[in-house]
């Protein structure tokens, strides 16, 4: 997807997005992640209330209930 197509898609204008990306990138090593809304997803509903696609197209499901502290572990690790 370019920059163009997903501004177009998300309602943003080029140059906001290149100004947080320079932003962003001046505060050291930064990943992108698209986080999309909506229902259920399909075949039916989930108890999931995050899933997290990663680049390598594997999935990481989050529950509803998970603390703060456990997602944050998760994350910190990803970064790693």
């Amino acid at each position: 997807m370019t920059v163009q197509q997903f501004c177009k898609e998300q309602g943003l204008n080029n140059p906001s997005f290149y100004y947080w990306r320079k932003r962003f990138r001046q505060q050291g090593s930064v990943r992108f992640a698209l986080v999309e809304t909506g229902g259920a997803p399909p075949g039916g509903a989930s108890e999931h209330s995050l899933e997290l696609v990663l680049v390598t197209g594997e999935r990481l499901r989050i529950g509803a209930g998970v603390s703060g502290a456990a997602l944050r572990t998760v994350l910190d690790a990803l970064r790693k």
